[in-house]
């Protein structure tokens, strides 16, 4: 089984509340619709003004929706596979679909209205965490945003905690790939369908407008159990 299949099934399975057994041979059936679209904490225009109900809608509802159809589908054909060839001309559609099924996931928990504390950092051990690696709040944002912005062509920023060096480091990964050398902090969708509609071409505006509402309890949480599992 590939690392991403194996990934695309832990990052949904501690939303999930525990199943009972599954007959034998039903196993078969259920693999199949395994991966769903998560549902969102807010309504899509619950962001606005900084991130669009048009946006929100179409990117969770659509392209979203796509990433669990290709992977469901990538799996399906995976368990049927003949050979380890067949098998292996599969891993693109698996790395694709299951890395933006895992990569979105963790975005929608990353993001929260302002009015429920979106953008909010209070003090607390990420805060410390931000400060002593990257000096301050305001140059860890900088440095996030020119990182991310540098992107070519699609991709995504991340904060991540480097579980080795026991900091917190500014990586991106290209296409859909999901963030596999770190722990995930919080990440930032820089595909043109997350901002386009709004900000147009105009990347740095989005990456501004998306601290408003960034949910910094969600990447705070993440940073303590990381830090506690490192």
């Amino acid at each position: 089984m590939s690392a991403v299949l194996t990934a695309a099934r832990s990052a949904v399975r501690a939303a999930r509340p525990s199943a009972r057994a599954i007959p034998a041979a039903s196993l078969s059936l259920a693999a199949r619709s395994v991966h769903t679209l998560p549902k969102l904490d807010y309504a899509y225009d619950a962001l606005e003004p900084h991130i669009s109900g048009q946006i929100m809608e179409l990117h969770h509802s659509k392209h979203h929706q796509a990433y669990v159809n290709g992977l469901n589908a990538a799996e399906q054909s995976y368990a049927k596979a003949p050979s380890p060839k067949e098998q292996i001309k599969l891993q693109s559609a698996l790395k694709f679909n299951g890395g933006g099924h895992i990569n979105h996931s963790l975005f929608w928990k990353n993001l929260a209205p302002q009015a429920q504390g979106g953008g909010e950092l209070a003090a607390g051990p990420l805060k410390d965490a931000l400060v002593a690696d990257f000096g301050s709040i305001d140059a860890f944002k900088k440095k996030m945003n020119s990182v991310t912005a540098a992107i070519q062509g699609s991709g995504w920023g991340w904060l991540g905690y480097n579980p080795d060096t026991k900091k917190l480091e500014i990586v991106t990964t290209p296409n859909q790939d999901p963030l596999l050398t770190h722990v995930p902090i919080l990440g930032i969708d820089i595909w043109e369908h997350a901002f386009y509609l709004q900000y147009h071409n105009v990347k740095a505006d989005y990456l501004t407008a998306i601290w408003n509402v960034i949910n910094f309890k969600e990447a705070e949480r993440r940073f303590v159990e990381a830090a506690k599992s490192a």
